[in-house]
């Protein structure tokens, strides 16, 4: 088995379908996705899960346990019996896509100023230029008291 395993699952012969969780795994976090994924623990067997309800599509919830695990990034060990995935068929782990490298490049990026934003333009002319404040006060002609009578 590989040293880097997180999790194992097997079969028991008294409880069913099993779960472990090895050293490189804090306990109180295998014991929180193991019970998440339907497993709960074996009294006087510490660090042994078994399924629950194991009679209730066992082997398919199981083999569903431990690919979950591995989209969360664990390494998992399984029987050949409930291996989602063959060994030769399984991705090997990929680079972070947020390596030193990537961020370095997206730093660099964001401090520079973009190409696409330009200067802002000035702001064109008014259509029609206001006059200027006349030097005189103007002369306002008012119209006549209004006619006498009703209005139309």
């Amino acid at each position: 088995m590989d040293p880097c395993t997180h999790f194992t699952f097997g079969t028991h012969e008294q409880h069913g379908f099993v779960a472990a969780f090895t050293s490189s795994m804090p306990a109180h976090l295998a014991h929180w996705f193991l019970v998440r994924e339907q497993f709960e623990p074996v009294p006087g067997e510490p660090g042994l899960f078994r399924l629950t309800e194991p009679e209730r599509d066992g082997p398919r919830r199981t083999r569903r346990a431990a690919h979950d695990l591995r989209r969360h990034g664990y390494v998992v060990h399984a029987d050949v019996a409930l291996d989602p995935v063959p060994r030769a068929a399984r991705p090997r782990p990929s680079r972070s896509l947020w390596s030193a490298e990537r961020r370095s490049r997206i730093v660099q990026a964001a401090a520079r100023r973009s190409p696409q934003r330009s200067p802002v333009p000035a702001p064109p002319p008014a259509a029609r230029p206001i006059p200027p404040m006349p030097a005189y006060a103007p002369t306002v002609h008012l119209a006549g008291p209004p006619p006498a009578g009703r209005s139309r």
